[in-house]
């Protein structure tokens, strides 16, 4: 099987690249063994301003603001490479399919800045002021992936009905969507640690393969917080298990949260899609090939173990680093590189097929893998949740702050 990290690449990329292996113990010598420790020290800070700023919260020393509609928070204690926009999709899909009217509420991770504001009026025919980036109203979209972000991007092309708005402070978002939208509900994208705005429910996600990333905190490592905050979770959703049974991995969590509702679910394969015209192959098309994958997401070892799933032969495994943009340059290097390698397909991810440019010459077809979600244990569990969210069961009285942080 090849491997090919070749290519040229910048000095952030490289330091970039040169930073994860350090974290992830890839990286040798004692200039990585040097780093490790210092990061190691800002990791031990990091902790105590986890825990001081969830401290605040409880006491209500920092605002908490309710905005009188159900919000429903979907995140997660590790940084990336949990699924969580599949996720977040699948969700808002069928809250809209069931007449929601909703509006995700995302801070679109390395998006531009737009270059001239967006306009808005109300329904008087007033521009409305200090407006969040409207990546989509749930009919109409707004915004390229360079201003919306690549996942919101991706999100507001899939779902019909739902809006997708870009902002940090995602309180402003959550007014604009029900003050001018009329929506409903709000879907606080990676909002496990955004505790400005109150949640209803907290849905936190668990990569079965890398359930609590390397073990170790910010910087050092790649958890956001201690284990111990899964019990502020409501419903816990294991992604990508692959079908095989979840029983440790649920022994582990219920040290943390006894009460939480655990779905299992995997991301499934689905259909292959051209990334430029759209046809559309069943992934039976790739079975026996030589394929090329390349992404720039958190775990790229995930994504081609799905590709290699399929049967496909990978001889170019090219890696960037999470939500990195694709220039024409690049393109069109690695397009050519394929081609001299007489490579049939070209393989990506759906987020990163939004960052691509199409290159002049492509004379090898470049398509990304659609997933879905599919539910594997946890039916009712599933179902109950977005019962819940829809009114069709009772609603009960959130817990105070100081049981749940």
């Amino acid at each position: 099987m090849g491997y090919d990290e070749g290519g040229m690449k910048s000095r952030m990329d490289e330091l970039e690249e040169w930073g994860t292996d350090v974290i992830f113990n890839r990286a040798h010598g004692f200039r990585a063994w040097s780093m490790r420790c210092a990061l190691r020290v800002a990791s031990w800070f990091f902790y105590i301003i986890v825990k001081a700023r969830l401290f605040l919260f409880r006491r209500r020393l920092c605002t908490v603001h309710y905005l009188g509609t159900f919000v429903v928070s979907v995140g997660n204690i590790t940084a990336g490479g949990t699924g969580k926009t599949p996720v977040v999709e699948f969700l808002a899909g069928t809250l809209a399919a069931r007449g929601r009217k909703c509006a995700i509420l995302t801070r679109g991770y390395k998006s531009a800045d737009l270059s001239k504001p967006q306009i808005w009026k109300d329904v008087n025919g007033r521009r409305v002021r200090n407006i969040p980036k409207i990546a989509s109203d749930g009919s109409t979209r707004y915004l390229s992936p360079l201003y919306a972000g690549d996942e919101p991007f991706m999100l507001a092309r899939n779902l019909d009905g739902v809006a997708v708005l870009v902002d940090k402070d995602r309180v402003k978002s959550g007014i604009f969507a029900i003050e001018q939208l009329g929506c409903n509900t709000l879907i606080l994208d990676d909002g496990m640690q955004y505790l400005k705005l109150r949640h209803e429910i907290d849905v936190v996600l668990v990569d079965c393969g890398f359930p609590f990333g390397t073990g170790a905190l910010l910087p050092r490592g790649t958890m956001r917080e201690p284990r111990g905050s899964l019990a502020r979770a409501d419903y816990i959703i294991l992604t990508k298990s692959g079908g095989k049974p979840q029983d440790e991995l649920i022994a582990t969590i219920r040290r943390y949260n006894k009460v939480a509702d655990i779905i299992v679910t995997n991301h499934t394969p689905d259909y292959l899609e051209n990334v430029f015209t759209g046809e559309k192959m069943p992934l039976t098309a790739i079975k026996d090939k030589y394929v090329a994958c390349l992404s720039g997401i958190a775990r790229p070892e995930s994504f081609e173990t799905l590709v290699e799933q399929q049967g496909a032969h990978i001889e170019i495994r090219r890696r960037y680093p999470d939500h990195h943009w694709f220039d024409q340059a690049e393109m069109e290097a690695f397009v050519q590189r394929c081609a001299d390698r007489a490579i049939d397909f070209i393989v990506t991810t759906e987020k990163d097929a939004v960052r691509f440019l199409k290159p002049e010459e492509m004379d090898v077809p470049l398509f990304f893998l659609r997933i879905r979600i599919e539910i594997l244990q946890g039916r009712k569990e599933w179902d109950r949740l977005v019962d819940h969210i829809c009114g069709l069961s009772k609603t009960q009285p959130l817990p105070e702050w100081g049981d749940v942080l």
